[in-house]
């Protein structure tokens, strides 16, 4: 078997952790020894054990001169656990292939230098792009300290994520519903607009087997959500955060009776501002977040540039309507020439609707 062989089902094993390592990197590791795979582990949980000691505890015969398939650079400093390394070193392991390596400045290329410090012989940049890929999340964050977040809306082929009347339940079928699920498991957190919240009083968990609820974000600038709010009301249950600019203590109280945390952000333009806010949320360890807001606020998030990528569900239906609100509100750009610019798209197929998931070119944001 080649070394792309075993570093696939790392990334397979690695995958496993999603939704549960944040903000730590999802990691998988394979160990092979005369050309048998003699061990296996993926990080589980943030805060458990790393993929690499798993995979060593899980061989059923010593290790020593065995080969490591690990996607992301073994760690060689303390952080909620040991550094893997020494524990590498240790077992024997002779050979340590690498997908990709960790951005972290307390790694970034020593875990491979104290490897072959060692003795080890280690090969790098086995499957980079698939390393590298699986874990854009944590490259971004540990990079720049703020939230990668994903822009999500369905809308009909004609443009329109509601019918003039307001209604939208449902513009997708089941199984696009399905993967969003996935996605609010996949994210630390969801953040929609108070509009959204008095509009559909939405409850923004995920319900699928085994999920975790993301922390919920409410953007509400002069603090209007209401009380009796499933948001609200639910708030005990599940880590809800409600962003606002007002101050007004006795305001407040109701909210953080409840269950919320409430977050006092300054304004922009009469706004959240949404750059504030995404330094205070990587402050507080959130990496990620799935964007499901309405008009205004996809519009604010785009032009504010924090936007890394659009998920766009698109349902073989046709609305009408020139009331009927469109994905973007806001003023909208002047001309095509300046509109935000998509890359990298990638199309799938969720029952008869379909997603197109781009990338947000930072370069063609406004400055």
């Amino acid at each position: 078997m080649t070394d792309e062989y075993y570093m696939q089902l790392a990334l397979g094993f690695a995958r496993k952790g999603e939704g549960f390592v944040n903000p730590n990197p999802m990691v998988g590791a394979v160990i092979v020894k005369d050309n048998k795979i003699i061990g296996a582990g993926y990080h589980e949980k943030y805060g458990g054990p790393h993929a690499e000691p798993v995979a060593i505890a899980s061989c059923f015969m010593p290790p020593d001169g065995a080969a490591l398939y690990v996607t992301l650079e073994p760690c060689c400093h303390h952080g909620k656990t040991p550094p893997c390394v020494p524990a590498i070193i240790k077992s024997g392991i002779k050979k340590v292939i690498v997908g990709c390596l960790d951005p972290n400045p307390l790694v970034a290329g020593n875990g491979i230098d104290e490897l072959r410090k060692s003795g080890a012989e280690v090969i790098s940049g086995v499957l980079e792009e698939e390393c590298v890929k699986l874990n854009e999340v944590f490259f971004h964050y540990i990079k720049t300290g703020l939230p990668y977040v994903v822009m999500k809306y369905a809308m009909t082929m004609d443009g329109k994520i509601a019918a003039h009347t307001g209604k939208s339940k449902w513009i997708t079928g089941e199984a696009a519903r399905h993967n969003v699920h996935q996605g609010r498991c996949r994210y630390t957190a969801v953040m929609a607009g108070v509009g959204t919240v008095i509009k559909d009083d939405p409850l923004l968990t995920c319900r699928i087997e085994n999920g975790r609820n993301p922390v919920r974000i409410i953007c509400d600038t002069t603090l209007r959500t209401p009380l009796f709010s499933q948001i609200v009301k639910t708030a005990g249950e599940v880590d809800t955060i409600i962003a606002t600019a007002c101050e007004d203590i006795e305001k407040q109280k109701p909210y953080i009776d409840a269950g919320c945390r409430v977050i006092a952000v300054s304004k922009k333009d009469g706004r959240i501002d949404l750059n504030k806010l995404m330094e205070r949320l990587g402050k507080e360890r959130i990496d990620s977040i799935l964007l499901e807001g309405g008009g205004e606020l996809n519009w604010s998030a785009l032009n504010s540039g924090i936007v890394n990528k659009v998920q766009a569900y698109i349902a073989p239906k046709i609305l009408g309507g020139k009331d009927a609100p469109s994905p973007v509100g806001g003023l909208g750009i002047d001309s095509p020439e300046s509109a935000f610019c998509l890359t990298g798209s990638k199309i799938a197929l969720f029952g008869e609707d379909i997603l197109i998931e781009s990338e947000v070119k930072p370069k063609c944001l406004p400055e």
